[in-house]
C-alpha cells in the first residue's frame, strides 16, 4: 500500500457526496468515486472530477449503480491493483421509492420496498466488509453514512427510505462494534434539511424546506459544504474513539421542538 490518503465515496457527483469529495480533496485526500449519471448530468460528474484535480489531488471516478455486485467488485480490484488504502469511506446514495406502505391507491411494491433497502442499507455492509477482506482498508479506517430524520419517524411517502435509513443507523452501530478491534470506526451523519436533488424529489419539499429554516436557530437550511467540512474534521486521527454514532450535523436544527 503507497502512503497517500484515499477516500473513496459512493454518491461522489451531487449532494453530499459531491461536497464530501471537494472538502477532502482540499484536505490532501485523492478521490475514488462512484456515481450513477445519465448523459445529461454525466458533465457535472466530470465537472467535479477537474475540481479535485485543479486542487491537486488525484480523481479516479466509476459510472455505475454502487449497488451493483460486479461494479462493486471492479472498483475494489482497481483499489488493490493501485495498491491504495481507503482511509475512509462515505456512503452517500439517494436512490429509492418515495411511496406510501398502506392505505392508498399506489402504495410502495415488494420489489421497491426491497431495493430501496438494498441501495440506501444494504449496500453499505457490502462495501465495508469487502474493503476490509480485500485489504484495502486498515487500521485508522473512518466509515460515514448518511442518515435522515426518516430513520427514528415516519414521513409522509417516505415510508421506504424511512426503513432504509433505520437499517443504515443499525449497520452502523453493528459495524463499529465488530471492526472495533481492527481500528475501524464507523458512524452516521444526520445531516439537516438539505436542499440538495435527493430532497426535492420529496413530495412536499418546499414545506419541509420552509419549516426548516424556521425552526433552526441560523434561520438557514444546512448546505452541503457544512456537513462537508464537519466530516473533514471527523477524519482527523484523533476521533478514534468515537464510533457506533448518529452525529447530528444540523446547526442545531434538531435540538428545536
Amino acid at each position: 500500500m503507497t502512503d497517500t490518503k484515499w477516500a473513496l465515496i459512493l454518491g461522489a457527483s451531487s449532494g453530499f457526496g459531491e461536497a464530501t469529495a471537494l472538502e477532502l480533496a482540499r484536505h490532501g485526500f485523492d478521490i475514488y468515486g462512484v456515481h450513477l449519471d445519465r448523459r445529461e448530468t454525466l458533465p457535472h460528474a466530470e465537472q467535479v472530477q477537474r475540481q479535485i484535480r485543479d486542487s491537486g489531488r488525484q480523481a479516479v471516478f466509476f459510472n455505475g449503480n454502487a449497488a451493483d455486485d460486479e461494479k462493486r467488485a471492479e472498483v475494489i480490484a482497481r483499489i488493490v491493483e493501485d495498491r491504495h488504502e481507503v482511509r475512509v469511506l462515505l456512503h452517500s446514495l439517494a436512490f429509492g421509492a418515495l411511496k406510501p406502505l398502506a392505505g392508498a391507491a399506489d402504495v410502495a411494491s415488494k420489489r421497491q420496498l426491497e431495493m430501496t433497502a438494498d441501495v440506501m442499507g444494504h449496500s453499505l455492509v457490502y462495501w465495508a466488509r469487502d474493503l476490509v477482506a480485500a485489504g484495502a482498508m486498515r487500521a485508522g479506517g473512518r466509515i460515514y453514512a448518511m442518515t435522515s430524520e426518516g430513520g427514528a419517524k415516519a414521513i409522509p411517502e417516505y415510508g421506504p427510505v424511512c426503513a432504509a435509513k433505520a437499517i443504515l443507523e443499525a449497520h452502523i452501530r453493528q459495524l463499529a462494534l465488530e471492526l472495533a478491534p481492527l481500528g475501524i470506526t464507523a458512524n452516521a451523519i444526520l445531516a439537516g434539511v438539505t436542499d440538495t436533488p435527493a430532497l426535492r424529489k420529496i413530495p412536499g419539499n418546499e414545506k419541509l424546506m420552509d419549516f426548516a429554516r424556521a425552526r433552526n436557530p441560523h434561520h438557514r437550511l444546512t448546505t452541503p459544504a457544512d456537513v462537508a467540512r464537519c466530516i473533514a474534521v471527523l477524519c482527523h486521527p484523533g476521533t478514534a474513539w468515537m464510533t457506533g454514532n448518529t452525529l447530528r450535523v444540523d446547526g442545531g436544527e434538531g435540538s428545536v421542538g
